[in-house]
């Protein structure tokens, strides 16, 4: 109608959403620079071998594609550039897949996962004294979960200076670490002699000196106590898969739409 005049708001791209990708990656980067460096790990990459699988090439990877994906998907939204965007969703949502896949085949193999959790522990027992970070990890990890070896404190007779072998001239011999003692909480300085020949002593008489519970069965059971927790911290991974995947789409669309209105 006369003296009427209509205005057609173009389409354009989101500054709120370009912005919000841009920073959501971010954490990519930052959690990819966090990443221990392969040299930390190095020395003891060759201890911790699992089935020919080196710990060192994991972090190598996992930092690698974190990099790869925080990169596509900053210079994808700054630029507005539709296939970065494209390639950060597509390889997000195949991550995604990845680890749901993983969480089931988790469950279901969760005996063989058992074995080869045992496998893990107990051969980084017999390297227990090979190196400086392996021994402090294990010492931590046997403190937090009250536990001793990898079924049981006669696990430590792998290792060439815990073995009760008859040959074996080591003082530790028919003892364990440290850290499978229960601590004494009036005690002020660590006695680090404290699980000397103790299982020269029965089982029963054991129990009184060193834990006697295995780290595989401790570490099932801590993961049933916080199982909330454990699986609040991975739905809230997924949830920021799934938003990092709808942000990029949706600014691939207002880009197409504002490309289709030129």
């Amino acid at each position: 109608m006369p003296g009427k005049h209509q205005h057609f708001q173009e389409p354009e791209v989101g500054c709120c959403g370009k912005y919000f990708l841009f920073g959501f990656n971010i954490v990519f980067w930052v959690s990819a620079g966090s990443a221990p460096c392969p040299g930390v790990l190095s020395n003891i990459s060759a201890l911790t071998d699992l089935g020919g699988l080196d710990p060192v090439w994991l972090f190598v990877v996992v930092g690698g594609v974190m990099s790869v994906l925080g990169f596509a998907g900053c210079i994808g939204a700054l630029r507005e550039n539709t296939f970065l965007l494209k390639f950060f969703s597509v390889f997000l949502g195949l991550i995604f897949f990845l680890e749901l896949a993983t969480g089931i085949l988790a469950f279901v193999f969760k005996d063989w996962i058992r074995d080869q959790l045992n496998l893990f522990i107990n051969n980084n027992v017999k390297a227990y004294r090979d190196d400086i970070d392996l021994q402090n990890l294990i010492d931590f990890a046997q403190e937090y979960w009250s536990c001793c070896g990898a079924r049981g404190p006669n696990d430590w007779n792998l290792n060439i200076y815990f073995n009760c072998t008859d040959l074996n001239p080591s003082r530790e011999r028919c003892g364990v670490p440290f850290s499978c003692c229960v601590r004494d909480p009036a005690e002020d300085v660590l006695n680090t002699q404290c699980g000397y020949d103790v299982r020269l002593k029965l089982e029963l008489e054991q129990q009184g000196f060193i834990h006697t519970k295995g780290c595989v069965g401790q570490f099932e059971k801590w993961l049933q106590d916080n199982l909330i927790v454990v699986a609040g911290v991975f739905v809230g991974i997924a949830l920021l898969q799934i938003f990092g995947i709808c942000l990029a789409q949706n600014l691939v669309s207002d880009i197409k739409a504002v490309k289709a209105n030129w």
